[in-house]
Order: C-alpha cells, then sequence, then structure tokens
C-alpha cells in the first residue's frame, strides 16, 4: 500500500481536534499533520496529545496557505486533506484514499451526506462556485467547496501555488481539471461543526464569498489568454 499522509490545517480548534484525531486513528496513513494556523487557543497541544505532528505558524495565514506551507514536510506519496472539525466523522475518509490506491482516479473530494450538510446558509457560493467551474472548465461538480480531498502529494505540487484562503479549493479544482487530471466525488456521512446566523458568522461567509470570487476572476483571465 503506498504510503499516506494526512494534512489537517486548524485554526483554533481545540475543542474539535481531538475527536477529528481519533477518528483518523482508524485509517492506514503513516503520518498526520496539523497546521496550527496561528491558533489563540490550545489547538497545538491538544494536537500534539494525541499524537499528530504539529506545524505551528506563527500568525495565520489562510487554509490554503497553511496547506501549502506544511507541504515540504509532507512524506507520504498520497495525502489526505481534512477539516480540523469533522470529529470522529473522520473515520469515514477511508473511501477517499481506496480508488486512489487501485489508480482508478487522481483526485477524490467529498460530498457530504444531504441530512448531514453544513447548515448556516451558503447556498450561493456553493451554486457560484459550481456554475464557475462548469462554466472554466467544463466539468459539474456537487460539492466544490469539500475540504476533504485526497491526491497524489506530487500533484498538489504540480499544482502550486495556489490560492492561500478560502478560495483553495476553488483554485484546485480549477487547476486539477485544466491540467487533464480526473476527479471523482463520494458521498460520504461527514459532519461539520454547523454555523449559525450570528453576525460573526454572516462575515465569515461573506469573506469566503469575496474570496471565491477573487479566484474565479483570476480563473477566468488566465483562461482567456
Amino acid at each position: 500500500m503506498r504510503s499516506t499522509s494526512v494534512l489537517i490545517p486548524a485554526y483554533n480548534e481545540a475543542e474539535r481536534i481531538a475527536a477529528t484525531l481519533v477518528g483518523v486513528r482508524s485509517l492506514p496513513v503513516s503520518e498526520v499533520i496539523v497546521v496550527d494556523d496561528g491558533s489563540h487557543d490550545a489547538t497545538a497541544s491538544v494536537a500534539l496529545s494525541y499524537g499528530a505532528r504539529v506545524i505551528t505558524l506563527p500568525q495565520n495565514v489562510g487554509k490554503g496557505g497553511a496547506i501549502q506551507h506544511a507541504l515540504t514536510e509532507v512524506r507520504g506519496e498520497i495525502l489526505l486533506l481534512l477539516d480540523a472539525d469533522l470529529g470522529n466523522s473522520a473515520r469515514h475518509a477511508l473511501a477517499l484514499l481506496t480508488p486512489l490506491y487501485s489508480g482508478q482516479t487522481d483526485m477524490t473530494v467529498a460530498a457530504f451526506a444531504k441530512r448531514q450538510r453544513p447548515g448556516g446558509g451558503i447556498g450561493l457560493t456553493v451554486g457560484l462556485a459550481r456554475w464557475s467551474i462548469s462554466l472554466i472548465t467544463g466539468q459539474s461538480l456537487s460539492a466544490p467547496l469539500s475540504g476533504q480531498r485526497a491526491l497524489r502529494s506530487d500533484d498538489l505540487r504540480r499544482l502550486l501555488p495556489l490560492p492561500r484562503d478560502f478560495g483553495f479549493e476553488v483554485g484546485l479544482t480549477i487547476k486539477a481539471l485544466k491540467m487533464g487530471l480526473s476527479i471523482t466525488e463520494i458521498p460520504l456521512p461527514l459532519e461539520h461543526r454547523v454555523t449559525g446566523r450570528s453576525l460573526r458568522d454572516i462575515l465569515h461567509r461573506g469573506r469566503q464569498f469575496c474570496q471565491i470570487c477573487r479566484v474565479i476572476i483570476r480563473s477566468q483571465q488566465f483562461a482567456s489568454h
């Protein structure tokens, strides 16, 4: 079996990272790396106590930035990207690895089961991402913003540079498809922490929307040249 690394970017996830790492323990992986992206809580110490290798960044650089910073430390041939707030549902990520091991596809993406999709009204952002990816690449994905993905480490390195913020997944998807990599979506019963409708949550989704818009505009400009 090919060597596999798990890479988990985390920002202020001390409450959920332990359960996520417990779920990851059941996976056939050779290393688990948590990137503490400038957290102000005990994310790093909790991750260490659960056996993860921790890379601590002095300040927050964004999800995509954290992943790209840690990529030089990744040893596995296959790379599994997971969000820090999956809890014990992370154990289901095995289904993302199997098609990579057998060579059936170049990248797998987890599509959350409908009854367990995160709340919080991000439908507009998802719709924008779906439409734009289809327009730019001619291919359709149901879960373009999913951070749960598996691919060969060298393939991810070939796709750099990528957006450093929440546009990471959209940028990764567009570049991968334009490079000719195949992407397979796999429905999985994964669970995120549900976001609400507080001002903080609304502002967070607004930033996410704007960051994804920037990635789409840049991708279209690149495609037109």
